[in-house]
C-alpha cells in the first residue's frame, strides 16, 4: 500500500474503536469521546497537511521533470540548431570554394581570350599594315602607268596635232589658190541686173521673218532662264544669259538690216561658184554663202563645247538635245545669204559636235585655231558636201 492509504486505513480503525466504545462506556464518557475527535480531527489536519505537502511536492517534482524535459528539448534544439549552423557554414563555405574557383576559372578563361583578342588584333594590324602598303604599291605602279600613258597620249596628241595642223595649213593654201582662181573667173561672170533683184528681194523676206522670230525666241528663252534657276543648274543658267545677250545683239543688228544696202554687197552680184548638199538636195551658192555655211558649223560647235562645259560644271545628265542654244540655233545668222532653216540645221550639226567633245572633255571633231574653237576642215567639207562649180 502506499502512503496516503495507510493513514486512512488507521483512521477508519479508530473510528470504528471510538464508536464501539461509545456504545460500551455511555455518556460518562463525553468527555474522553471529545478528545479522542479533536485528537482525529487534528489527525485529520495534519493527514491533510501531509496530503498537500505531499501534493505539492508531488508538483515541485512534475515541474522539475517539466523543466528538465524542456530542458533536455531546448538543449536538443540548440545542439540541432548548431548542428545546422555548421552545416550551413560548410555548405556556405564549399559554394564560397566553388565560387571562388568558378571566378578563378572566368579570370583565367577572360585573360585567355584578351590575350587571345591581342594576339588577333596584332594579326589583324599586321595584315593591315601589309594591305596598306601594297595598295600604296599599286597606287603607285598605277600613278606611275597613267603618267606613262598619258605622256603618250600627249605625244601621241602632240603628233597628231602636228600633223592635222599641216594638213590644215596645206588644205587652206589649196583652198586660196582654188578661191583667188575662182574670184578671177568669176568677175567676168557678174550676175545680171534683174537676179541681183531676185536675190535682193528674197534676201529682204529673209530679215523681215527674221527679225519676228529673234523678238519670240527671247521671251521664250526668258522663261528657260527660269526654269535653270529652279533646277538650280547656275553654270547652264549663265550660258544661256549670254546666249540670251548675243540674241539681242544680233536683234539690234536686225533692226538695221532695213537700211543695209544690198546693191554694194557682192554677194549678190556674183554667180555661185560653189554647190552643196541640204536634205538630199544640192544647192549653189558663192565664196560669201559658203562662210556663213562655214561659219554655222563652227559657231555651233563652239556654243555646243561651252553648254557642254556648263552642265559638266552642274554635274547634269548628257543632253544636248534639250539645250536652248540647239533649239534656237540661231546663234551668229544675220539672215543674209542663207535661209534660216539651212542655218539651223549645219548649226546644230556644229552643236552637237561640239557638244561631245566637252562633255566628255576631248578633241575628236574639232581643234583651236587662231584662239578659237572650230570644226576641223576636212569635216567641214564632209558635211556640206561642198564641191566647187566649174
Amino acid at each position: 500500500m502506499s502512503r496516503r492509504q495507510t493513514p486512512r486505513t488507521a483512521l477508519a480503525l479508530a473510528l470504528s474503536a471510538g464508536l464501539f466504545g461509545l456504545a460500551v462506556a455511555g455518556p460518562a464518557d463525553a468527555s474522553a469521546k471529545n478528545r479522542r475527535q479533536q485528537a482525529e480531527w487534528q489527525q485529520q489536519q495534519e493527514q491533510k497537511k501531509e496530503e498537500k505537502r505531499e501534493a505539492k511536492e508531488q508538483r515541485r517534482a512534475q515541474q522539475e521533470q517539466a523543466q528538465q524535459a524542456q530542458e533536455a528539448q531546448r538543449q536538443q534544439r540548440q545542439a540541432s540548431q548548431q548542428a545546422a549552423r555548421a552545416q550551413r557554414q560548410a555548405e556556405w563555405q564549399q559554394q564560397q570554394a566553388q565560387q571562388q574557383a568558378a571566378e578563378q576559372q572566368q579570370r583565367a578563361a577572360r585573360q585567355q581570350a584578351v590575350i587571345e583578342q591581342q594576339r588577333q588584333q596584332q594579326e589583324l594590324r599586321a595584315q593591315q599594315r601589309e594591305a596598306t602598303q601594297q595598295r600604296q604599291i599599286a597606287r603607285e605602279q598605277e600613278r606611275q602607268r597613267l603618267e606613262q600613258q598619258a605622256a603618250q597620249q600627249r605625244v601621241a596628241r602632240q603628233g597628231a596635232v602636228a600633223q592635222r595642223q599641216a594638213r590644215q595649213s596645206e588644205w587652206l593654201a589649196q583652198q586660196d589658190q582654188r578661191t583667188q582662181a575662182r574670184v578671177q573667173r568669176l568677175e567676168a561672170q557678174r550676175l545680171s541686173a534683174q537676179r541681183q533683184q531676185e536675190l535682193i528681194s528674197v534676201q529682204q523676206q529673209r530679215a523681215a521673218a527674221y527679225a519676228q522670230k529673234l523678238a519670240y525666241q527671247q521671251q521664250w528663252l526668258n522663261r528657260q532662264a527660269s526654269y535653270l534657276q529652279q533646277q538650280r543648274r547656275y553654270a547652264q543658267y549663265r550660258y544661256e544669259q549670254q546666249y540670251l545677250d548675243n540674241l539681242r545683239r544680233q536683234q539690234q543688228y536686225a533692226l538695221s538690216s532695213a537700211r543695209y544696202d544690198y546693191y554694194d554687197d557682192p554677194y549678190f552680184y556674183s554667180s555661185p561658184s560653189y554647190q552643196y548638199n541640204y536634205n538630199g538636195r544640192y544647192y549653189q551658192t558663192n565664196q560669201y554663202g559658203v562662210d556663213v555655211l562655214q561659219d554655222a558649223l563652227n559657231l555651233g560647235y563652239q556654243e555646243g563645247f561651252r553648254a557642254a562645259q556648263a552642265d559638266r560644271q552642274d554635274q547634269w545628265r548628257y543632253d544636248y538635245r534639250n539645250s536652248y542654244a540647239y533649239q534656237d540655233a540661231n546663234y551668229g545668222y544675220n539672215g543674209l545669204y542663207l535661209d534660216q532653216s539651212q542655218y539651223n540645221y549645219y548649226f546644230r550639226q556644229g552643236f552637237q559636235r561640239g557638244y561631245d567633245d566637252g562633255y566628255y572633255n576631248r578633241s575628236q571633231y574639232g581643234t583651236r585655231r587662231n584662239g578659237n574653237l572650230e570644226l576641223i576642215l576636212g569635216l567641214l567639207d564632209q558635211i556640206l558636201r561642198l564641191r566647187a562649180l566649174g
